[in-house]
């Protein structure tokens, strides 16, 4: 089975990724999830994680320390040959790359400020509430406010495709906090998923390619 690039994208976000894997859309710390997509000689990368993975935090960047450690983990999700180790004989390069933050919310992400405009005295015994909460309660009161995922997309190139016999994941050493990561890999012969945990950062890719 043959996919033309547009559709090799498109299928990043598809149900195909869903089989065999845990339930998607569940935000558990210390786990991320990377979809592979490989079409000959182009791969398709899509990685997604918990803010508190990359940043310790899942706030929204409150101070200027906090928006430099955002920045920097930004900059260093956009090197994926540095967190992915494809084989040197694999002849793997970036075509395109891009990294960034997200903001989730169980109610409104989006319009999360306009909300507060329009209903201040709503939002006041919001605060209130929140308050109170966090003494005992800090991991739930963020998790009504939403959390935040980074997430990034990847476009390789690899001039011996074949050559891919494993990935070795220097993510784990780049960011403290990760214990796993779901892998799921779709190419001709059709999709595998597979977990990556912290102590094991080597998937064996022999007979994938």
């Amino acid at each position: 089975m043959k996919y033309a690039f547009p559709a090799l994208i498109a299928l990043l976000a598809s149900p195909v990724f869903a089989e065999g894997t845990r339930e998607q859309g569940a935000h558990e710390h210390g786990l991320g999830a990377l979809n592979i997509a490989v079409d000959g000689s182009t791969i398709a990368m899509e990685f997604h994680a918990p803010g508190a993975d990359i940043v310790g935090f899942e706030y929204e960047a409150e101070t200027a320390e906090d928006r430099a450690a955002i920045d920097a983990a930004v900059a260093t999700l956009a090197k994926p040959l540095d967190l992915f180790v494809f084989p040197a004989t694999a002849e793997c390069s970036v075509t395109k790359a891009s990294a960034g933050l997200e903001l989730e919310s169980e109610d409104h992400a989006e319009h999360g400020h306009d909300d507060h405009d329009e209903h201040d005295e709503h939002d006041d015994h919001a605060k209130e509430d929140a308050h109170a909460d966090h003494d005992d309660h800090s991991d739930h009161a963020d998790a009504e406010q939403g959390h935040t995922e980074f997430h990034a997309e990847y476009v390789l190139t690899c001039g011996n495709p074949d050559a891919i016999n494993q990935i070795e994941f220097a993510y784990f050493a780049a960011f403290e906090n990760p214990l796993e990561l779901d892998v799921q890999i779709l190419n001709n012969s059709g999709a595998q998923a597979f977990e990556v945990p912290r102590d094991a950062p080597v998937l064996d890719l022999r007979g994938m390619f």
